[in-house]
């Protein structure tokens, strides 16, 4: 684990036993299904310390967008405009919150992928959220524009860029995600970090295919930002003349860090993904004191 304050880099919720992508968070079940114990008494002790445990403050707020992003991604996008605290506990790319849709219990946590100052002006915090079946973020993706969900206060410490500060020192920036982890990055690279001062920024972001590549219409904005995108396929279709494979190994083929002092990381997705570059980096001499990681 980064020696960083952590924020995981969690965009759905996720129910499987095996290793998720992203840190799997559970939230706790409510009482609902109380009304079934034959023991009145056992029903109130659990009904209570179940009320003690959900502590969280819910915020109800409608879906004001859902579209395809990508295959089996769906953008999402939230109204938080009646809820100004909401808003304003909003202040670092990578935090994240739960959510929790009609009549299920445990909810999600997602992280935000638009940038604080979005909400800030109109009212919203959009989301990248992979539908998996069988959990609450398939039947997220499932509900219309207008219907409300509810949200818990924003969470985390986010990524703190303030370690890879100022651009002159550190004027090599890699950054590296896969499948839905670039959520978060979006919100990085739109909040804005110096990546135009900085002379070296490269984002590697890996998935199976085109098709399940997000935010592709975003990357002619963030390279004129100063972020050199450079995607990696590895079940690329025909024809796709790019990086192949996984992104530790395209990474690998063209690492050129000249500088590892000066050079900063942020990483967000797989988790052996994230430990083999890792590992790569610290090998060249970068410091793991300098890796912003979220997986």
């Amino acid at each position: 684990m980064s020696t960083l304050p952590f924020a995981p880099c969690v965009t759905h919720a996720q129910f499987s036993n095996s290793l998720s992508p992203m840190f799997i968070l559970r939230g706790i079940p409510f009482t609902r299904h109380l009304r079934f114990s034959r023991n009145n008494r056992i029903s109130s002790v659990v009904y209570a310390a179940a009320v003690r445990q959900d502590a969280t403050l819910w915020t109800p707020a409608p879906l004001s967008q859902i579209e395809s992003a990508a295959e089996s991604l769906f953008h999402i996008s939230i109204d938080v405009s009646n809820s100004p605290d909401l808003v304003a506990s909003y202040t670092r790319p990578g935090q994240y919150l739960q959510l929790r849709v009609p009549d299920v219990e445990k909810p999600s946590f997602m992280a935000i992928a638009s940038p604080p100052s979005f909400a800030s002006a109109r009212g919203a915090f959009e989301f990248l959220v992979k539908s998996i079946a069988g959990s609450t973020a398939e039947i997220l993706c499932g509900l219309k524009k207008g219907e409300t969900v509810e949200l818990s206060p924003v969470m985390g410490n986010g990524f703190d860029m303030a370690q890879i500060h100022p651009p002159e020192e550190f004027p090599t920036v890699l950054i590296f995600a896969t499948g839905s982890g670039i959520s978060p990055i979006r919100s990085l690279i739109e909040t804005g970090f110096g990546a135009d001062r900085r002379s070296d920024v490269r984002l590697y972001y890996g998935a199976r295919n085109l098709k399940r590549m997000a935010y592709q219409d975003k990357f002619k904005e963030w390279e004129s930002s100063g972020v050199k995108v450079v995607p990696v396929l590895s079940q690329p279709d025909d024809g796709w003349k790019g990086e192949t494979g996984y992104v530790q190994a395209a990474f690998a083929r063209s690492k050129q860090v000249s500088n590892p002092d000066a050079t900063g990381v942020v990483l967000c997705g797989q988790r052996q993904m994230a430990e083999e570059i890792s590992s790569m980096l610290v090998a060249d001499g970068v410091s793991n004191d300098k890796m912003l990681k979220n997986f």
